[in-house]
């Protein structure tokens, strides 16, 4: 199968991180007979500058996705699949053969570089966008039901190199990894908040991440907001129990 030669070929041009890059490659392009005709547009179309090169987005997305497949030292193949499920469904299988052939070229070439990434990415995406794709990265972590404490530092460096604050971080993983004060996160207060600050704190995310907000047509976004939304009511409605708040 195209995967293992892939994989193969990949692990004798740059070692264990190769192998995994030529194996995601393979993997996606031995699905592409699927129909894929109806694929909901990409989640960052609508958010990307215009100055971005085509494909350019989608191959350090990728490398982005390997760097996160890789970072416990061990090769899941339910992250594997999650992955080529998003690309294929996404970007269909013409535009998912051009990325992944293209790909396969230019890590033949480079390094893959998480710095180097982001900082392209920085320059080229809004703020907006870079929270999208770090609640995507953890969505692959969790793809084999864990979050590992080695995954969940290398998507810390990843959020730094992105630019992306503190408390945007710590927001999203509780939306991935559970903890006892998880609802107090993800609407980014502490547990000794006031009431009125919860209050306060739950308006403004439910600001930050209502479904109404997210001006586009892209139903992938749309639903993304939706899910970060449910996310927040369930947290503020966590914390209303907890304390009495009505």
């Amino acid at each position: 199968m195209i995967k293992w030669a892939g994989a193969i070929i990949g692990f004798f041009i740059r070692g264990l991180g190769g192998a995994i890059l030529g194996f995601l490659a393979g993997s996606f392009l031995d699905g592409l007979g699927g129909d894929t005709s109806r694929r909901p547009r990409s989640v960052f179309d609508d958010l990307t500058r215009k100055n971005v090169s085509p494909a350019d987005f989608e191959l350090n997305l990728l490398s982005l996705c390997s760097i996160v497949i890789k970072a416990d030292g061990q090769v899941s193949q339910r992250e594997l699949d999650y992955v080529r499920q998003y690309f294929l469904s996404t970007y269909g299988k013409e535009k998912a053969n051009a990325i992944f052939r293209t790909f396969n070229d230019v890590i033949k070439k480079r390094e893959v570089s998480a710095q180097r990434i982001c900082n392209y990415l920085n320059q080229r995406t809004r703020y907006e966008v870079r929270l999208q794709l770090l609640h995507f990265l953890f969505g692959i972590a969790q793809a084999d039901g864990n979050v590992s404490k080695p995954e969940v530092n290398k998507l810390r460096e990843l959020a730094g190199y992105l630019r992306i604050g503190q408390r945007d971080f710590d927001s999203i993983m509780a939306m991935f990894v559970k903890a006892a004060d998880n609802a107090y996160k993800i609407l980014e207060i502490s547990k000794g908040a006031t009431d009125d600050e919860v209050k306060k704190a739950y308006r403004n995310m439910a600001k930050k991440y209502h479904p109404d907000k997210v001006i586009t047509e892209n139903e992938a976004i749309k639903r993304g907001a939706e899910e970060k939304f449910k996310e927040v009511q369930k947290a503020y409605e966590v914390i209303q129990q907890e304390r009495g708040i009505t």
